[in-house]
């Protein structure tokens, strides 16, 4: 028995001895489902691009499982599918737009450049954050050019960090800091593992979901990132019917950092 599992038993014993044997085994029951769930590989979607579309967005809402929503700020929608995905009891994050590599790529309003000084980043994610409510943490829009540079993306993060937020690297660029920036700032963090809908078409979709599925059962859980195209919605519909009796849980983000 290890120390986790003997505090876990010891604990439910005196759980035990204070409320009767019923509380007991109800505290002993309680510590078996949740080391089960603990146990299970878990999968956890996000969509991006979230703020153009009402009907986009509730063709994920409609699907009735833990997705999480990455909302573009300082969009016509932004605000209002925000209260629209929290009232039905879903996680949101703030979609952060970055500078890409390409200058003949915009990547919307409230986006951070590279060259921007510490107080205007700061400025700026201050100003992104306090419009997004419900924000439960940051995932970079594009970025793979602001992403790269260590300086700019650790004024980013911090502002990220005093709002106690998480945050999760999109990895567009594969020489991306952002993750291990966070880490090094000691807060909540993770990278994601497979975009699902690089090829919108459902069946690569699956192929994608699939992929997804194979890297949860192997190292416990996952990260896929997609957008708001109605083959996505689709291929995730069809995707965790398949993965009903599988024991892979799908989860909010938040549970896997």
């Amino acid at each position: 028995m290890n120390r986790r599992d003997f505090l876990l038993k010891s604990t439910s014993f005196l759980t035990g001895s204070l409320f009767g044997l019923n509380g007991f085994s109800k505290a002993l029951a309680f510590g078996e489902q949740e080391n089960n769930s603990l146990c299970k590989p878990r999968i956890a979607l996000i969509i991006d691009d979230i703020g153009f579309s009402f009907y986009r967005t509730r063709l994920f809402l409609d699907l009735k499982v833990p997705v999480t929503y990455s909302i573009l700020p300082r969009l016509a929608h932004s605000r209002d599918l925000a209260y629209e995905i929290h009232d039905k009891g879903h996680e949101i994050m703030l979609h952060q737009p970055m500078e890409p590599l390409s200058s003949h790529i915009d990547p919307g309003p409230g986006a951070l450049y590279v060259g921007y000084g510490d107080m205007r980043i700061a400025d700026i994610m201050e100003e992104n954050i306090g419009n997004m409510p419900f924000a439960a943490g940051v995932n970079n829009h594009m970025g793979s050019k602001f992403t790269e540079c260590p300086r700019e993306i650790k004024e980013a993060l911090k502002v990220v960090r005093k709002k106690d937020l998480f945050f999760v690297d999109s990895l567009t660029s594969s020489r991306s800091m952002g993750y291990k920036t966070a880490r090094g700032l000691h807060m909540p963090a993770a990278c994601r593992n497979i975009f699902l809908d690089n090829v919108p078409n459902e069946s690569d979709i699956l192929v994608q979901l699939d992929k997804l599925k194979r890297h949860a059962q192997k190292y416990g859980r996952a990260i896929g990132i997609g957008h708001p195209f109605p083959e996505t919605a689709a291929a995730i519909g069809h995707f965790l019917d398949n993965i009903k009796d599988s024991g892979i849980s799908p989860v909010y983000v938040s549970k896997v950092m």
